[in-house]
């Protein structure tokens, strides 16, 4: 079974005080790009959720994100240094007062400096913590639901695609024997119009037309084209991730076909390798989007 490396997942916690929102989108890529948006109390978790996606997503352009709503509408009040800002206006007044300046707005220039006013950092308790770690558990398996389905969907159309390149193939083994009588005749009219019947020596016929036959002969791309369809098959069956093993079957595929169609050396053939190349290459397109 595969999956897609297109995929959605969304989960939300509420703690009372606060709405935690995981989000989880990817688009394909071949390798594993990930974006994370988080709020700052979350900073030291980052690197955790970077080695668990790497775990559970695998490759894909990924973008998660953590949004926090706060329930409550009560405010945080900011704390005041008394001590730091008396230092600074004593200070500030101090200098007024030898260059002869005003005094009126020190306090406020004072309240400016570093240090004080302090605000109060949000924090994340080790219990809320374990919830959203939680939340991201259930969006990471809708992700991985939502990534499974779209799967299914690109594997029939895939499978189906594969199951008519070898319908074209059964079409090319009935077609395959009408070559040889044909090549006979239309080199022997081709001799005959050329020169007599009479000059013509029908060992050395017979021999060139052997070695002509030979070099025409399709045979061993029929089963070799079978063979890797049949194992294009088998290898969707797979339960690991094998988007990348399955571009490399399609790969020879696409070569066993193109053999076939330069050596056929007939119409009715060509056509139908045409149809097998157009459906390979519908089959390539699903293949980018796959895990």
């Amino acid at each position: 079974m595969i999956k897609s490396m297109t995929g959605y997942g969304i989960a939300s916690f509420d703690s009372g005080n606060t709405k935690y929102t995981v989000e989880v989108k990817s688009l394909n890529s071949k390798f594993l790009e990930l974006s994370l948006r988080l709020p700052k109390i979350f900073a030291e978790k980052e690197f955790q959720l970077r080695n668990d996606c790497s775990k559970l997503i695998e490759r894909g352009k990924v973008n998660l994100s953590i949004n926090t709503e706060q329930v409550s509408q009560s405010v945080k009040a900011a704390g005041i240094d008394k001590d730091l800002l008396k230092h600074y206006y004593n200070q500030l007044k101090t200098v007024s007062e030898e260059l002869g300046e005003p005094t009126g707005n020190l306090l406020q220039l004072a309240l400016g400096l570093p240090e004080v006013v302090k605000y109060e950092e949000d924090t994340i308790s080790e219990d809320e913590w374990k919830a959203v770690e939680k939340t991201f558990q259930q969006a990471m398996a809708a992700f991985q639901e939502f990534r499974a389905q779209e799967g299914n969907v690109i594997e029939q159309e895939i499978k189906g695609r594969i199951n008519t390149i070898l319908k074209n193939l059964e079409l090319v083994e009935l077609e395959d024997p009408k070559r040889v009588p044909l090549i006979r005749e239309r080199l022997n009219t081709f001799l005959a119009e050329a020169t007599s019947r009479e000059a013509i020596d029908q060992n050395r016929f017979e021999q060139e037309l052997i070695y002509y036959i030979d070099k025409l002969d399709i045979t061993e791309e029929k089963v070799r084209l079978k063979a890797h369809c049949e194992y294009f098959n088998e290898t969707l069956k797979n339960a690991d991730a094998n988007g990348k093993k399955l571009g490399f079957i399609s790969q020879e595929i696409g070569r066993e076909i193109n053999t076939l169609g330069s050596k056929a050396n007939d119409a009715n053939i060509q056509k139908l390798v045409v149809g097998m190349k157009e459906e390979l290459e519908k089959i390539k397109e699903q293949l980018l989007n796959v895990l």
